[in-house]
């Protein structure tokens, strides 16, 4: 029996909104850090630091965290 998938479109867009809450929830956590700077301002500067699309900005981030807790 064939297990039936999800078409692909459908996934990246699940995938999209998973990585943009990881990005919102990122910018909730700087924001503490950073009072007075507008979230939007916030979540700019996360994903102008990785060039390209969202799972790029993801993995960017996430090899920060990865290097920052290995330190």
């Amino acid at each position: 029996m064939a297990i039936k998938q999800q078409p692909l479109d459908e996934r990246i867009e699940k995938l999209r909104a998973d990585i943009d809450a990881f990005i919102d929830a990122r910018v909730e956590a700087m924001k503490s850090d950073t009072p007075g700077i507008p979230a939007p301002v916030l979540r700019q500067m996360i994903i102008a630091r990785a060039i390209g699309c969202q799972c790029s900005q993801y993995r960017f981030i996430k090899q920060q965290d990865d290097r920052e807790s290995a330190a």
